[in-house]
């Protein structure tokens, strides 16, 4: 082999292994049982306002992405040993999360919502002390429950997703659940034969949701941030909005 040759070999095949680097998609965990937001297609694809929204960031962001359903309770273990690079499921922004990841600007206000039985009298929060509540395990919903009824109550019963929960009150197993507003309602659209009532208790606190990445990675948060703030300025979040809760 020619020097010359010798010489640039080496160099050509640490640009290729970077540029091979730099091009590997950041794996996006999310919980796929958590419609409009994110689900699961008849091909087994992750679909909803989540996957659409990271898809827009990461074309804007100058990155590509895989998304991968993930169990919720193994959403955070996987992005704190680099199993996930991101978690893009409907997390809402807390302190106690900031702890233990980054998350990017607010992408969506949300907040909780009682369901109940269509002959319920419950009309607020208060009314579920003694009653049966389900939650999922973990979420926000979980965390209001705890709140007021205690973290070692009994009437709280725990799912491993929202429509569990959903099916507990429809067989009569519970009283209410209490989740976030905008899964509930789209439950509620796909299954009207439920007849659920809905109570927006004004204890509610508003919440606002997350991109989340692991505590430190500046690097990534930046492009996340970069691409959802492109997505608003060009009406791009404003189409992916309407697309699934309307205007």
């Amino acid at each position: 082999m020619p020097r010359f040759a010798k010489l640039i070999a080496p160099i050509c095949a640490v640009l290729f292994l970077s540029a091979a680097h730099a091009e590997r998609p950041y794996t996006v965990g999310t919980e796929a049982t958590f419609a409009p937001f994110e689900s699961l297609n008849e091909k087994q694809e992750v679909v909803g306002f989540d996957a659409d929204l990271m898809r827009a960031i990461a074309a804007k962001g100058g990155f590509s992405i895989k998304m991968v359903n993930t169990p919720w309770e193994g959403l955070f273990v996987g992005l704190a040993n680099g199993d996930r690079d991101i978690v893009a499921a409907a997390v809402t922004i807390t302190e106690e999360r900031r702890k233990t990841v980054d998350f990017s600007e607010p992408y969506f206000e949300a907040k909780q919502l009682i369901a109940t039985g269509p002959g319920s009298k419950v009309a607020k929060l208060a009314d579920l002390k003694g009653h049966k509540v389900a939650v999922q395990t973990g979420t926000t919903g979980d965390i209001v429950a705890q709140k007021h009824f205690g973290k070692t109550s009994a009437n709280i019963k725990r799912f491993e997703s929202i429509v569990l929960a959903l099916q507990e009150l429809r067989s009569g197993g519970v009283d209410a659940v209490i989740a976030d507003n905008g899964v509930v309602r789209n439950y509620l659209l796909n299954n009207p034969a439920a007849k659920l009532k809905l109570v927006d208790d004004a204890n509610f606190d508003k919440e606002h949701y997350g991109i989340a990445v692991k505590k430190g990675n500046k690097a990534l948060l930046a492009k996340i941030n970069k691409g959802l703030a492109a997505i608003k300025a060009d009406g791009s979040y404003d189409r992916i909005y309407a697309k699934y809760f309307g205007k």
